[in-house]
């Protein structure tokens, strides 16, 4: 009947721990989605910030290029109708014909023409010869004479077509990278020289080559482009900033509460093993409970009679009831873990339940050379409590003690004294082998023992008593110095 109990028993703490096993619910992976989400967002919002930019800048590249080629063409066909009037008509008349090779010539085309540039955002004026790609006049020198200059511009200008070239170097890295190259843009803008002839066009007489520098509208364009870049940067970065902190907090908040989760989960599984536990125990206590009184009585009536039979052997029949008052005390220790009692609360002196102990204990402790000394705080309030429960703690905690020093004795101390907020506190400090600190993280497990003999029940129920009474139970300990615990009590008029 016991195995049978046992073995139901112990099948349904173990169903009960793998149904209440924590399971991995991916507490973090909702946030992980938002976290992905939102730097997803950031880098879109980046790029599409970078290609806004980059549309804009070339929209306006482009519309500059524009107006500077409309630009170069009207300039170009005012310069040709000047130059005919100015240049062309008065020169042949004088000389019969045009020769720029004459330095007269030359040198009033160059004031004609350095008269209509001036104030305009024109870098030069080249013409080239109608019946060969040579270069009869510029207003840069040193271009003069050149041959094959003309390249593909010069031939559609010969027949009628207007063309553009634009000779660009640089980018924005040249504004950012110290010791580049300045920027430079030059818009060439070729149209044919005409002779003429009011409305209609006349005959082509050569090429003008009109040069305009934009370097200047370029760097403009690529220093707004860069402002634009880093404002977005700056921009970016600042909800980026501001984005990880959110998320970093956020983060540790999700991960303390998953390990908050993961505590309670474990806790409440810890909470139905032993409350499985608790009804096996409860159990198997009851039925040995009975059957070990009989068993004691049996013995007790057996030492008398032995004493008549067979003298000298009555400390076998002893052995009996010791050993069974033994497992009485293991048993009632069971029982009361299984089973807590209600606390009937009454106004009581802890100093009484401290020098009950004491009177109680005097002998054990002079067995084991113990020095047992009492500091007492007289004017301790009484507090709210179960006098039998509390007493318990003291016992255990002082039972404790005195088994952790060795046979050549130490000093026990036990002291009390108010709480500033009301209540008192009792602390018990012994010279014992002391505990590690592994150990002293598990003393108020149950059936935690490094004993021989023993349940490992006893701190545990002294813990459970102390919170039921609503107290704190703390120990501090140091391995071959000795232990201190330290039960904390609110104060109160019965509302616990």
């Amino acid at each position: 009947m016991k195995f049978h109990l046992s073995h139901f028993t112990k099948k349904k703490i173990q169903a009960s721990g793998e149904a209440d096993q924590p399971e991995d619910l991916g507490g973090q992976q909702p946030f992980a989605l938002v976290k992905y989400f939102s730097f997803t967002s950031l880098t879109v919002i980046l790029l599409a910030s970078l290609t806004l930019t980059w549309s804009f800048s070339q929209n306006t590249r482009q519309t500059i290029l524009e107006r500077s080629e409309i630009y170069s063409r009207m300039f170009a066909e005012s310069l040709n109708r000047q130059v005919f009037y100015l240049f062309i008509l008065p020169t042949f008349v004088r000389y019969g014909r045009i020769a720029l090779s004459d330095p007269v010539q030359f040198e009033q085309l160059d004031l004609i023409i350095t008269d209509i540039t001036r104030g305009m955002n024109i870098k030069s004026v080249t013409i080239f010869d109608s019946k060969e790609n040579i270069i009869s006049y510029s207003t840069e020198a040193a271009l003069v004479g050149k041959r094959n200059a003309g390249g593909i511009e010069y031939q559609k200008a010969l027949h009628g077509e207007s063309s553009t070239v634009l000779m660009s170097s640089g980018s924005v890295l040249n504004l950012l990278l110290p010791g580049s190259a300045a920027v430079s843009s030059q818009l060439q803008t070729y149209v044919p020289f005409r002779r003429d002839r009011g409305a209609m066009p006349g005959e082509i007489m050569g090429v003008v080559a009109v040069t305009q520098d934009l370097s200047a509208d370029m760097e403009a364009l690529f220093a707004l482009q860069l402002k634009i870049i880093l404002f977005s940067l700056t921009v970016m970065g600042i909800l980026f900033a501001v984005l990880s902190a959110i998320v970093i907090r956020a983060d540790r908040i999700m991960e303390a509460r998953a390990q908050e989760r993961r505590e309670l989960e474990k806790q409440l599984h810890e909470s139905k093993r032993l409350a499985a536990l608790g009804k096996m125990i409860a159990s198997v206590s009851h039925e040995i409970k009975n059957p070990l009184g009989i068993v004691r009585s049996t013995a007790e009536i057996i030492t008398k009679r032995i004493s008549k039979v067979a003298p000298g052997n009555e400390h076998l029949a002893a052995i009996i009831v010791q050993e069974t008052t033994r497992l009485d005390g293991i048993v009632r220790e069971f029982l009361d873990f299984a089973r807590p009692k209600d606390l009937s609360l009454a106004s009581s002196s802890l100093n009484s339940l401290v020098e009950r102990m004491a009177v109680f204990m005097e002998a054990e402790c002079q067995k084991k050379n113990i020095r047992m000394m009492l500091e007492l705080d007289p004017t301790l309030p009484d507090i709210m409590m179960d006098s039998e429960q509390m007493y318990q703690v003291v016992l255990n905690i002082v039972f404790n003690a005195v088994h952790a020093m060795s046979e050549q004795g130490g000093d026990l101390i036990v002291r009390t004294k108010p709480l500033p907020e009301g209540g008192a506190v009792m602390e018990i400090a012994d010279t014992g082998c002391g505990m590690s600190e592994e150990k002293i993280t598990h003393i108020f497990t149950p059936f935690y023992t490094d004993k021989n003999r023993g349940t490992g029940l006893g701190l545990a129920i002294t813990k459970n008593i102390v919170e039921k009474h609503g107290g704190t139970i703390a120990v501090a300990s140091t391995e071959g110095e000795g232990s201190t615990f330290a039960v904390r009590l609110p104060g109160g008029n019965g509302d616990l």
